[in-house]
């Protein structure tokens, strides 16, 4: 590196710069006036929606404040990636050139700390240093990175994704680095227990202003309300049957009654009719095909039976999970960006940093026990497919929710937060709850809590399910923006809440065959891996190869279960692709005595 840094005697294009987003020059302003101050500031929190160009305004941060030297820090992998390719100059899309903020060929010189592939020569001659959180985890205080740089090496670090950044690791570097100023950026201000991101937050840009400008999708959500519902009561068995509600109160009251209601075939049914009737509205609505679904689920099996269930109504579904190996899951998300999948299941997988504007419709089948993981969930659907143009039919989406799963009021908290100013997060710096508990993954679909907790909540049967409309933008914020497309020759659609019944979406014999039968083996790998695991052995160990033929334990057990299962029904090896449904349905009813019986046989227990 040259004696004086980059970023302090290079002269970016900023003010007056129409390659760059109001969000971002604003933000820059916010930064300067910050640390401006005669105060003795340290830290500073930026909000930024998605789509609004959060990974631009981190390049930009360092000559706000003439950095002598900066650390970028990403939660992961894949955002260090691509913020490394922002500050690489040998990238034709960098950030810089591609916005003409630099007319160069003179850069910020950009390194990166990725393992063994980085030396300290590397850091001492860049002007920004990339990395990753978990490489700068790795031994704690001890961590060699973190041991070998004195501690005035950078004088400013910029946190992505920044409401991760109250956690104790994080803390190690403040500690490493006392001096350095710290900016932390991201489109939710609070982690998923509700802490609020450290800084004062002294920018954030409101959605509704993104939604204006078209630098992010219009969103509504479509609430299910059953007239009423029929379940069977945990304190005494007997069944009864609520109003719409009552099944709203117990959503919000009654934690068991919401894991029932997000887990029960039922209530798992209707959200899947209804997230296809809004993808299909869509998508005659544009005439875009590419349009999908994300789904939310509680967990691994919840996501099979998710996927099973679009299957069964015509539609190409598949599951990521972080139980998957990363072959498993890069083959599913290749199967997506090459648009071969209608609707793409995960927990907790596709979040910061995932970009694929064509996901339109998200279905909630989980959870939500407070705002930032809800708000990074639906941020997956509010990438917009045509730049900067607000109001154009591509550029809408729709969150699918049922009443009893208590997340109306995570989509309440979601429209504050969109309509967010400074003074709301001063606000809700104090005063405003967005949440006690953790995200949690909980027990699978309601056919599996009933084998293994007798006493769990039972959902029955809902009464007649209507669709309600909840638009994301109060009526005051929508009239602006309705004036605005009307002046930018759009027809708008009408935004008023509107009302109507869910149709269910038929499903066919052989459809439903297919899906089950599909379903079926996923269900038998998983039980058996499971096994593996409950007695302490590698599945691809050789413990149980005792006739030494070079299978792997999971092989073994898996063969043992098809076998079974097989014979169940009076079938050979080799024979699945010719199982009725009854046959499929029989062995799925006596699954949890087949696995006990193979336990048995093959470990002896």
């Amino acid at each position: 590196m040259s004696d004086e840094s980059a970023f302090r005697y290079l002269s970016p294009t900023i003010d007056g710069n129409a390659r760059l987003r109001e969000p971002q020059t604003e933000a820059y302003d916010a930064i300067i006036d910050h640390f401006d101050d005669i105060s003795n500031h340290r830290e500073a929190g930026i909000v930024l929606p998605v789509g609004c160009g959060k990974s631009g305004l981190i390049t930009l941060a360092p000559f706000a404040l003439k950095a002598r030297r900066v650390l970028v820090i990403a939660p992961g992998l894949r955002i260090a990636k691509q913020l490394l390719r922002d500050f690489n100059p040998t990238n034709p899309g960098m950030f810089y050139r591609k916005c003409e903020v630099l007319p160069g060929p003179e850069y910020p010189e950009p390194a990166e700390i990725r393992g063994s592939t980085t030396n300290r020569s590397d850091l001492d001659a860049a002007d920004v240093v990339v990395t990753n959180i978990q490489q700068l985890q790795r031994g704690g205080a001890d961590n060699k990175w973190l041991a070998d740089l004195p501690e005035d090496f950078f004088d400013l670090i910029l946190f992505d994704e920044g409401h991760h950044n109250v956690a104790e690791s994080w803390d190690v570097l403040r500690a490493k680095f006392p001096a350095a100023r710290i900016v932390s950026v991201s489109a939710t201000p609070t982690r998923s227990d509700g802490r609020l991101m450290s800084g004062e937050i002294v920018y954030t840009y409101p959605i509704y202003r993104a939604v204006q400008q078209g630098f992010v999708k219009h969103v509504k959500g479509l609430v299910l309300n059953p007239s009423s519902l029929r379940y069977v009561r945990r304190e005494d068995g007997k069944e009864v049957e609520v109003s719409l509600d009552e099944v709203r109160r117990l959503g919000e009251e009654d934690a068991d009654f919401r894991r029932s209601i997000v887990s029960s075939k039922e209530t798992l049914d209707t959200i899947v009719d209804a997230s296809i009737t809004e993808l299909h509205r869509l998508r005659e609505a544009t005439g875009e095909n590419r349009l999908k679904i994300i789904a939310s689920a509680l967990n691994m099996e919840h996501c099979k039976q998710v996927v099973k269930a679009y299957a069964e109504r015509g539609q190409r579904a598949d599951y990521i999970h972080s139980r998957e190996d990363s072959r498993a899951n890069d083959a599913v998300l290749a199967k997506l960006e090459s648009h071969d999948l209608d609707v793409i299941v995960q927990v907790r997988m596709l979040g910061e940093g995932f970009d694929h504007p064509y996901l339109s419709v998200a279905a909630v089948f989980s959870i939500f026990a407070s705002l930032s993981p809800f708000v990074q969930f639906v941020g997956r659907i509010m990438r917009v497919i045509k730049q900067q143009a607000p109001g154009d039919p591509l550029n809408y989406g729709s969150v699918v929710f049922h009443a009893g799963a208590n997340t109306v009021k995570a989509w309440e908290d979601f429209k504050d937060f969109a309509e967010a100013d400074q003074e709301w997060f001063k606000l809700l710096t104090e005063d405003v709850p967005v949440g006690s508990q953790p995200s949690r993954e909980v027990d699978p679909t309601d056919e599996m809590a009933r084998n293994r907790d007798p006493d769990a909540v039972r959902i029955v049967e809902p009464g007649t399910v209507t669709l309600q409309e909840l638009p994301l933008l109060s009526d005051s914020r929508l009239k602006d923006a309705l004036k605005l497309l009307v002046e930018a020759g759009v027809t708008p659609e009408d935004y008023k809440q509107a009302i109507e019944q869910l149709q269910p979406i038929p499903v066919t014999k052989q459809a439903r065959r297919q899906a089950s039968r599909t379903w079926l083996d996923e269900a038998i790998k998983t039980r058996a891996g499971k096994l593996i695991r409950e007695h302490d052995m590698n599945p691809e160990g050789r413990d149980l190869d005792t006739k030494h033929l070079g299978q792997s334990n999971w092989v073994i057990v898996k063969a043992a279960v098809d076998k079974k299962a097989n014979a169940a029904v009076g079938r050979g090896p080799k024979e699945r692709s010719e199982f009725s449904q009854a046959e499929i349905d029989m062995i799925t009813e006596q699954l949890d005595s087949i696995v006990v019986e193979v336990e048995g046989e093959v470990f002896g227990g």
